[in-house]
């Protein structure tokens, strides 16, 4: 949680306020947000296989992801409950899918457009 009087609180909430894009890239910035995204969309659907696919992340950093991701509805969380043991399914929803394409297209730019210093 962040300080609701910390100076950095007011200035995030007037960026934020000003326009949508900041609130989304200051989503975006927090680690491990994008490549939770993007693993789902290669088809790990299960927290075991996003556990196996990034190797360095914590369980308690990934759940806040897809937590995260499923609270501003970029994924949804299918749980099979019929089975056992029950089973829970991650999938991009059609926005998720949306900004993935865009982040992959400004992931071609940062590779090919800009020079970044060593």
């Amino acid at each position: 949680m962040r300080k609701l009087s910390s100076t950095n609180y007011y200035n995030q909430t007037f960026l934020e306020d000003k326009c949508a894009l900041n609130e989304l890239i200051h989503l975006l910035s927090k680690r491990w947000l994008t490549e939770v995204m993007f693993s789902i969309e290669e088809g790990n659907s299960r927290f075991s296989s996003l556990k196996e696919d990034l190797k360095h992340i914590s369980d308690n950093i990934l759940a806040d992801r897809l937590k995260l991701l499923e609270q501003y509805k970029l994924i949804v969380r299918n749980n099979h409950l019929g089975e056992v043991p029950a089973r829970v399914e991650y999938t991009l929803t059609e926005t998720g899918e949306k900004l993935s394409e865009l982040l992959g297209g400004l992931c071609s730019f940062a590779e090919n457009e800009m020079e970044f210093p060593s």
